[in-house]
């Protein structure tokens, strides 16, 4: 089965979050995903009040960017959401946007390098081990968390990717990956198979490696321009079976196919001018949900 879930993008003000957690606890929705875009919201803290304000939905942090945190810091953070929301934190780490990451004198010179030290270490420390390591980036001594997760179940760490070196990766290091919204079924099965490959190559041909996608979606007034004027805005307006508009039926569709291409979970992704939030939310939960498998 697909799960389905909707994004809380970070256009809109902290105090928003609130109001939208709320319909998609109350309205069923599976799954509610954040982001931390430079320079907006904090994943984090924006995770944490969304898990507390709410009952049931699983809240999903895509991405933290990793240039921005030292692994301790990742594991300790992650391993509190786990305890106090016990299986409803859902968070994946990248190398970030690399002009942003200038902006704060975070760059690196080999971003994926950086990602694959962090993923190992952050991988390490969640599963209660005590880690010493000299990574070119990643330098830990003798470091083990208090309080990790609860040992009754794995916390599974998924890392966001869009090239090649970088989806091999995450079948190497990462329990999932996140895909973004510039992605289309021929990608996705791309994506698949890149992963499968860094999978095997780690020796992991075993066990389940969940992906999610991201699906630019637009409905209600104006739903089509909207839609064409973000694709354009982003120079991804000429690449086929990307984005959806239209009323429930369409975008079922549209997430029937990425689920048939791989994707385990399609996570709707309004435009940035989407003018009813609280309603999109309501629209994935009690609208699209019924009709995707």
């Amino acid at each position: 089965m697909t799960t389905l879930g909707a994004v809380f993008r970070p256009q809109l003000a902290p105090e928003r979050l609130r109001a939208v957690a709320r319909v998609a606890d109350d309205s069923g929705l599976e799954e509610l995903w954040l982001w931390e875009d430079c320079f907006r919201e904090g994943g984090v803290s924006t995770a944490a009040a969304a898990l507390a304000w709410t009952e049931r939905v699983r809240v999903g942090v895509g991405l933290l960017p990793v240039p921005l945190r030292n692994v301790a810091i990742t594991a300790m953070e992650i391993a509190s959401l786990d305890r106090m929301f016990p299986g409803r934190a859902i968070v994946a780490v990248g190398h970030g946007v690399q002009d942003w990451m200038g902006q704060v004198g975070a760059r690196v010179e080999s971003p994926v390098t950086l990602l694959r030290e962090h993923l190992l270490a952050l991988r390490a420390l969640l599963d209660g081990q005590r880690v010493t390591t000299d990574g070119r980036y990643v330098k830990l001594d003798d470091v083990a968390l208090d309080w990790p997760p609860s040992t009754d179940r794995r916390v599974g760490v998924l890392a966001g990717a869009t090239g090649p070196r970088s989806l091999r990766l995450t079948g190497e290091a990462a329990d999932g990956t996140v895909l973004t919204a510039g992605t289309n079924t021929e990608g996705v099965r791309e994506a698949r198979r890149l992963i499968g490959e860094g999978r095997e190559a780690a020796g992991r041909g075993d066990g389940a490696h969940p992906v999610v996608v991201y699906l630019l979606t637009a409905t209600g007034a104006g739903a089509a321009d909207r839609l064409r004027a973000e694709l354009a805005a982003e120079g991804l307006e000429v690449v086929p079976e990307l984005g959806v508009a239209g009323d429930a039926g369409a975008v079922a569709e549209a997430v029937e196919r990425l689920a048939e291409a791989g994707a385990d979970t399609v996570v709707l992704q309004p435009t940035g001018d989407e003018p009813d939030p609280e309603g999109f939310v309501r629209f994935a939960a009690e609208e699209v949900r019924p009709l995707v498998p």
